[in-house]
């Protein structure tokens, strides 16, 4: 790619401005307004909005206040005529949970106190009945996250560490301190809803075949154009539609499931029946952020789960509030790791599982044809998917693309050097 291309498409990334973010709550006639987590009040210009139904996320929209203009006023009309459909049926009321299992909430973090303070108060005021939380305290080269847990929160959360760097041992360590029936993961840069904890873990007690659940993340800030262009992407959302993945019903338009894993949430919003976690062994500590692989640590959990079979439930109303990466560089960084985290954890699937093998040859064909797609330059599109979420209002980078493919071809090697790391570490700890 010219240096000069290269160029243009900075320029044009540049000229990305800031969208406010907020959320509209339909009550019957009634609509409530409020600004996203961390964000000011709303005023005029464009609002990514969530909608929601007497409290319910129904889905997402990008909205316009002229100047001068009430901002309610002029969001709610929109709200109200795009998701009419969804508003009515969830006028219905949700089928009431009978109990939560008790729940392990573990967030991993490396010195990113500030963030993890938010992340941590958004835990404290989850409604859910029988809960605790753990901080795993990654590799540490200050105090600063441990001065803060005992400072402030010290009665509510338990703090461990882990010296080997990496997410997936961080999760680990997590796994072996967790006490919880469930083992729910987010991140420090996170703020859950309030019922989000509840709405996630509910279904484990309802089906008890049920190994993994996920929920819904949505951009807590989109300020800089980094964040924006992610967003209009479709960010890390799933949609608004609950989903169940069943291996003994394989999804008909998954025809690449389970390895698609992509497709069934993120590492920020995720749980785990925590007996089905550890009877597969946990999260590979070779794959994730902080190692060579550079990421796939919750894919990888999420097959293994399906592999062994059991199911996985998606549901849009555990929701969190992600703080997007901030500039390109993070974007280039992003790019880069999604495209080596996604074939190291495949290679971390089959290295530990062999006899994945004939399933995924069988499916490698049409997994090609998907990684093509997956990487392929995103044109502007003004439809964009139901709800509005993927509007896809800025064109993706070829740049970008090409990262996320470079990366792919990287992943398989990280994946390796990260166990060759992993067995060094541990013959130098033995050795002592």
């Amino acid at each position: 790619m010219s240096r000069a291309r290269v160029e243009q498409e900075i320029r044009r990334f540049l000229d990305i401005g800031p969208v406010q973010v907020a959320e509209l709550d339909l009550q019957g006639a009634e609509a409530t307004l409020r600004p996203g987590p961390g964000s000011p009040p709303v005023t005029h210009g464009q609002v990514f909005l969530l909608v929601r139904r007497d409290g319910r996320p129904i889905g997402t929209l990008l909205g316009l206040v002229p100047e001068g203009a009430d901002p309610k006023a002029a969001l709610a009309g929109p709200a109200r005529e795009r998701f009419a459909a969804e508003a009515a049926a969830a006028e219905a009321p949700p089928t009431p949970h009978t109990g939560v299992p008790h729940t392990s909430v573990v967030i991993a973090t490396r010195e990113r106190a500030d963030r993890l303070a938010h992340a941590l108060d958004s835990m404290l005021a989850q409604d859910h009945a029988d809960f605790e939380i753990v901080v795993v305290d990654n590799a540490p080269v200050t105090d600063a996250t441990r001065d803060l847990v005992e400072s402030k929160y010290a009665e509510r959360v338990r703090y461990v560490t882990e010296p080997v760097p990496g997410l997936a041992a961080a999760h680990n360590k997590g796994v072996e301190a967790a006490r919880g029936e469930v083992i729910a993961f987010t991140d420090d840069d996170v703020v859950a809803d309030p019922r989000w904890l509840t709405e996630l873990t509910a279904p484990f007690a309802a089906d008890p075949g049920l190994g993994c659940a996920t929920g819904l993340i949505l951009p807590a800030r989109l300020r800089t154009p980094a964040q924006v262009l992610l967003e209009s992407h479709g960010g890390f959302a799933k949609g608004f539609t609950a989903r169940m993945y069943d291996p003994a019903d394989p999804p008909a338009d998954e025809p690449l499931f389970p390895f698609t894993a992509g497709r069934f949430g993120s590492g920020a919003n995720m749980a785990f029946r925590a007996d089905v976690l550890r009877a597969v062994g946990g999260f590979d500590p070779a794959t994730g952020a902080g190692t060579p692989a550079r990421g796939g640590d919750d894919l990888y959990g999420f097959v293994r789960v399906l592999a062994q079979g059991h199911r996985l439930h998606y549901t849009p109303q555990a929701l969190v509030w992600h703080h997007h990466r901030e500039t390109w560089r993070d974007l280039e960084t992003q790019a880069y790791g999604y495209g080596a985290g996604l074939t190291a954890y495949l290679t971390a699937i089959l290295v530990n599982r062999p006899g994945l093998l004939p399933a995924f040859l069988a499916r490698l064909p049409r997994g090609l044809a998907h990684a093509r797609a997956l990487t392929a330059t995103r044109e502007a599109d003004a439809g964009g998917a139901p709800g509005g979420h993927d509007d896809r209002s800025h064109p993706w980078p070829r740049r970008l693309s090409r990262l996320q493919r470079r990366g792919m071809a990287y992943g398989p090697v990280g994946y390796l050097r990260a166990r060759r790391a992993l067995r060094a570490a541990v013959v130098s700890r033995g050795s002592r």
